[in-house]
Parts: structure tokens; sequence; C-alpha cells
């Protein structure tokens, strides 16, 4: 018995001493002690068992955007087929022999004064256009401006008060990033779908000339044809996007959709609405994309950034500094490593515009300011000896227009799109004698007038009937 109660106390000594061993190293090491042959834990170390994750919240980026995203309807005697193999995006259906075609596709309010965005391939070639509102009214649209190189066009219906969508940042929008795709698939009104970004800076080569803006952001929420020009949300309710492409050999989702960020979107809506055409800024450079074969070739540290095959002479690229064997690594503060990103961030600025970028060359990074120009390396657009300023084309007076007005110099306007200039008042065939109190005898003086003025400006001038006018323009 002595024996039997020996053997019992040295085992609750040795229990003792082990627990206490155990209760030392507990608090010395957390409770998840990893090494790298150890597999992490598949949950969270905060996770409590019994409590639901966070789940997303689309119901309120659904409320605010399903009012915003109207559904339109466009007639037309043929339909342009550059776009069917990636576009086959819009309901439409062949018509009888001297009928009109019918198509349905999305658009989205941007403004409450009835300015609608959608796609270039949805309202091209129409005849006719309706809109129609989540509420079920009903209007007639017009054609403000159309795109055909970024596949976007403004359109205008007449009325005011209307719900409209905030633009997002389409530059901050993160791979794996909720989304919501809101449109007219199959002509049902205001549908929802989620899913997330599953990539940013897309080139799907679809658009072909030369000259267009291809990076798209792709996403699996479900899209189908009549979504064409819908809105792409994040979980604010902000416009990311605008759905223009799924890639299908059916025409209907089987899994990608792309849609035009919103920083291109905005861009060239707001050339539309102040100058009546898309501005487009030049950096005067042929360049390529780098991968590991080229990096080789050429000795290059990395495969970061584009590789500049050429520097345009005159143009932006060579006045800022650039030259051949330089690698673009960033544009505005943003990695520039493919032509498509290289093209989204210069996209979103005009001629006149200064943009940043960091260039490696001869083994050291170094910093340029670049002033683009548009196509003509000047600050405006110029054609056939006329300038083009906020959708105004100006043109020289004659000699006899100079004797017959007694003015000793003046540009007039012969042809007015919308834009700043038309929405202020002017109208066509008015000429401008100075701007703020200065004298207008050249172009010069006309891009200096309208690009370094900050605020606004006053034209004066006078129409052929001899009335003189004079009008405060906001810039």
């Amino acid at each position: 018995m002595k024996r039997l109660i020996g053997l019992f106390l040295i085992a609750v000594a040795g229990g003792a001493v082990a627990l206490g061993a155990y209760k030392l190293m507990e608090s010395k090491q957390p409770y998840y002690s990893y090494t790298a042959q150890q597999p992490l834990p598949l949950r969270p170390v905060n996770y409590i068992p019994g409590t639901p994750f966070n789940e997303p919240d689309f119901e309120t980026a659904a409320a605010i955007s399903i009012h915003a995203v109207v559904h339109i309807k466009t007639e037309f005697q043929r339909k342009s087929n550059v776009y069917d193999d990636f576009f086959n995006f819009f309901n439409y259906g062949q018509g009888m022999p001297n009928q009109a075609i019918e198509a349905m596709g999305s658009g989205v309010i941007i403004d409450p004064e009835g300015y609608i965005v959608t796609n270039n391939h949805v309202v091209q070639d129409a005849d006719n256009i309706t809109v129609t509102l989540n509420d079920k009214r009903v209007y007639k649209a017009t054609i403000v401006g159309a795109d055909a190189s970024t596949d976007l066009a403004l359109i205008k219906i007449e009325e005011k008060g209307l719900p409209f969508l905030s633009y997002g940042n389409s530059d901050e929008v993160k791979i794996g990033e909720w989304v919501l795709a809101v449109g007219n698939p199959f002509n049902l009104t205001s549908t929802v779908t989620a899913g997330i970004v599953s990539a940013k800076a897309r080139d799907i080569n679809i658009l072909g000339s030369q000259g267009t803006v291809e990076s798209f952001i792709q996403t699996d929420a479900a899209v189908n044809p009549g979504n064409s020009g819908g809105a792409l949300v994040n979980l604010k309710g902000q416009l990311i996007g605008i759905n223009a492409a799924i890639a299908s050999g059916t025409g209907n989702y089987v899994g990608y959709s792309f849609a035009i960020p919103a920083n291109i979107v905005k861009k060239v809506v707001d050339d539309f609405m102040k100058f009546g055409k898309i501005q487009r800024g030049y950096v005067g450079i042929r360049y390529k994309e780098i991968d590991d074969q080229f990096a080789k070739d050429n000795n290059l540290p990395s495969i970061k950034g584009v590789y500049v095959q050429e520097v345009v002479e005159g143009g932006a690229a060579e006045k800022a500094g650039m030259k051949k064997g330089d690698i673009i690594l960033q544009m505005q503060g943003l990695p520039v490593n493919s032509k498509s990103e290289l093209q989204e961030i210069i996209s979103q600025h005009n001629p006149g515009d200064k943009i940043s970028l960091t260039i490696y060359r001869d083994g050291k990074q170094s910093d340029l300011s670049l002033t683009l120009l548009n196509e003509n390396e000047s600050l405006a657009y110029t054609k056939d000896n006329q300038i083009i300023i906020h959708g105004a084309t100006f043109q020289h007076i004659t000699d006899n227009e100079k004797q017959r007005f007694s003015i000793n110099d003046g540009y007039k306007i012969v042809h007015l799109d919308n834009g700043l200039l038309r929405n202020s008042g002017i109208r066509e065939g008015f000429i401008v004698v100075a701007i703020d109190k200065q004298p207008v005898h050249s172009t010069q003086d006309l891009k200096e007038a309208f690009t370094s003025k900050n605020g606004g400006v006053l034209i004066e001038g006078l129409y052929p009937n001899g009335m003189r006018a004079y009008y405060g323009i906001g810039l």
C-alpha cells in the first residue's frame, strides 16, 4: 500500500511540473506560433466562432444607381458592323425593307440637367434616340458628341432635376474590389448584378483603328446584351466605369466583361460639354512594352516601364528633354508598364496640361515635366488655317471685312459646335476684336487668351449687322 501511495504522489508531482512548464511556455508564446514549414490556420486570428463574416453591402449602391441608369432605344436604317465581333452587346433585330431597325442599350445620367453618357456604338448611325427613365418617363434625346476612339457618346434630354451618378476615381479601383453592373440586359429595366474587379488596364484590341484608347476595367459581374452603356459602380454608388464589351463566343455573358474607366469617361464628357469635341493630348513618342527577352537583349535592369523607341522632332517629349532609349517608369505618380496604362493616363488630359514623368536613363532615375500638345504640336486645335477653341472655329477676317466694319483686325467664328462659347450665348458670325481689352491679331493671341487665364475672360466683338456685343466666359 505504501508503495502504491508513493507512486501516486510521484505521478501527481510529475503532472504538476509538466503543467507548470506548459503554463510558462504559454506565457511566452502566442496561441498561434508559426514557422516557415507550418501551414497558416484557415481562419483569421481574430475570428470568433459563431459570429458571421462581414458581408459586402450592395443595397446602398444599388438604390443610388438604378435611378440614374436609363434605357436607350435607337432607330436607324443601317447599323455599322464595325463593332460586331466584340460589341454584339445590345439587342436589335433586322427590320423589313424600308423599315427602321431598333436597338436597345443603356445610359448613365451624369448631370441633373439631362446629360447622359453611353457607348458610341449604342447611338452610332441612329436616326432617333428614345430614353426611358427608371420611373418610366420617356424623352427624345439628341447627340451632344460621339467619339469612336473611346467608344463613348454624350446625349441629352430636355429635363432638369434628374438623379445622377457622381464619378469615382477609377485609378483607385483595386483588383478584387466588389462592383455592381447596372443596366437593361435583354430589355429588362433596372437590372443589378454583382462581381469583382478581375483586372485593370486591359487592352483587348477591339476598337482597332490607330489612335484608339483601350484600357478597360475587367469584371466578372454578369453583363449581357442591353447592358452596353450602363454603369459599373463601387459599393459607395460611385460611377467607376461604363460597361462596353463582353468576352463571349455566343454574344451572351460567359464570365468576363469590360468597362471604360470613369476617369476617361469624365474627361471625354467634359470635352464635349466645354469644347464640343475631344481635346486629345500627345506626348510625341513611339514606344514599346518591355518583356523579359527585350530586357535581356538591351541589358535593361528590369522589365518595368515602357521603352522609348523614337522621340518626335518638335513634339512635347523632345521639348521636355526626353531621349530615345529612355524608359518611362511613371506618369503622374502612377506606374506605367504597358501601352494601355500609358494611354489611360494621357487620355485624361488636354493639350496644354503639364504631366510629371519618372524616367530611367544611363543607370539613374530622374523626373521630367512635360506639356502635352495636340496632333498639330500646338496648344489649340488647328486645321486649314483655322483654329478651333472651346468648340468654336475661328478664321482671320479679310481686308474687305476690316474696311466694312471699320476695325483693325479680328477673328470671325465661322462654325460653332456645342461647347463653352456656344453655351455663353455667342453665335456664328461673331467677330472677336479684343479679349480682356487686348486686341486679337493672331491665332497666338487667341491661344494665350484662352489657355493662360484662370477664372474667365471678357470677349468683345461685333456681328455682321454691326451690333457690338460683350461676353463674359468662365474658364
